[in-house]
């Protein structure tokens, strides 16, 4: 309730007869409102206000002067109060929206910037969805319309509402015209990327997020967090052609080493065997829809883990039991299916879908990996292949031996 003061001041402001007088008498007292009323109090009495301002005896034109002094005044207050009055200022100004849609839009920002400070983001995004964008009363440039759909996004996807936040990235993606504005279409394509991530569309979100890792005008800092949820995201992706080559961009990338993740992006890379304890403190690092499970019990990671070991050993064997990969693999004994048969389905639903070459010999239990070529031409090109990395590798030392020390290195050269 209103403090009996401001009543009483409102009650003779509604009684005067001079429509510009009344203008005058509610910006003083307006002003006296914010000098005098406690913190306690001010909120009740500023909706007591507002309700008089917004009474049928004003016209909504007369309205608008005093309702731009009540938001400038509503700024420099607590976010307490601005939620608890602009609440009740954006029920009031709905009927009447199209004769103050300026004020209703610079309400309902301050409102959700209320909400984003004190962390209610589905209420900040709801405050935002308010505000009329096509009208002809208001002109809304394109650019403008991004950036509050973009604003929009971001608060719902700080709540994991991706299907929310996907329907506005929509209407993005439908206008007509481009986003020019550079800053905003890094909001764009971040958003983007985090929505194919909670929708586990982990390659494609590694692609965006690697995109925006090298975007002119991004922070470092930023530009590695970007990088590391790339790095994250390919790890997460299912074992195939299509992650190794995001795998290999990744790992040629310079910037790599400086994240925490470069280690178990180098083991990938190189098709090395994952230890459980590296895997676990990969898994400490992941967003929870990331280690959501699926409907079989096991997580996205422990999937994408035991793909990738799978490829692993097929670099490692050419032939090998089930029963012995399932160990490898790391699979228990669950329900009716022993590791071994674990092992065979996850091999035969990569097979079936390409993702890794080989046939299965369900009688004697035992895989067959296939890499194209015949297993002595396979074991000749290991072999150049390692003569030429090491060749490499002594190249490399030679160089930075001469770039370090030019006066040892020419002392060397014998004539």
């Amino acid at each position: 309730m209103a403090s009996q003061k401001i009543t009483s001041a409102l009650a003779e402001i509604e009684s005067s007869g001079n429509p510009q007088n009344k203008l005058q008498l509610y910006n003083d007292l307006l002003s006296d409102i914010v000098s005098t009323s406690t913190e306690l109090q001010i909120s009740q009495d500023l909706i007591y206000f507002l309700d008089s301002v917004l009474s049928e005896d004003i016209s909504i034109v007369a309205a608008r002067p005093i309702l731009d002094s009540f938001i400038s005044v509503l700024r420099k207050l607590t976010h307490e109060t601005q939620i608890s009055v602009g609440q009740h200022a954006v029920s009031l100004l709905q009927s009447r929206s199209t004769s103050v849609e300026e004020q209703d839009a610079q309400l309902r920002e301050l409102l959700a910037d209320a909400y984003e400070s004190e962390g209610e983001y589905v209420a900040a995004a709801r405050a935002l969805q308010g505000i009329h964008i096509d009208s002809s009363q208001r002109l809304v440039s394109d650019a403008a319309k991004v950036r509050l759909w973009i604003r929009i996004v971001r608060n719902y996807l700080e709540e994991d509402d991706t299907t929310s936040a996907e329907a506005f990235l929509n209407r993005i993606k439908n206008l007509p015209s481009k986003i020019e504005d550079h800053e905003l279409q890094l909001h764009f394509k971040l958003s983007q990327a985090r929505i194919l991530d909670a929708r586990r569309r982990f390659l494609d979100a590694s692609q965006e997020y690697f995109n925006v890792s090298l975007a002119a005008g991004v922070d470092e800092s930023d530009r590695l967090q970007a990088l590391a949820a790339a790095i994250r995201c390919a790890v997460l992706a299912p074992a195939g052609p299509q992650r190794s080559r995001i795998l290999a961009t990744l790992y040629k990338d310079d910037r790599s080493t400086s994240v925490e993740e470069f280690g178990i992006l180098e083991k990938m890379f190189l098709d090395r065997l994952l230890d459980p304890a590296e895997v676990a403190a990969f898994a400490q690092r992941l967003a929870p829809h990331q280690l959501a499970q699926t409907a079989d019990g096991a997580t996205v990671l422990d999937k994408a883990v035991v793909e990738h070991n799978l490829v692993a050993a097929s670099k490692l064997y050419e032939n090998i039991r089930t029963d012995a990969l399932g160990a490898i693999l790391g699979l228990e004994a669950s329900g009716d299916l022993t590791a071994g048969e674990k092992a065979e389905a996850y091999a035969a639903r990569m097979v079936e879908q390409g993702r890794l070459k080989g046939s299965i010999d369900q009688i004697d239990g035992i895989i067959y990996f296939d890499s194209g070529v015949a297993a002595t031409g396979k074991h000749i090109r290991q072999w150049d292949a390692g003569v030429q990395g090491l060749a490499e590798d002594v190249e490399r030392v030679a160089t930075s031996i001469t770039d370090a020390f030019p006066d040892f290195a020419a002392g060397q050269i014998v004539h």
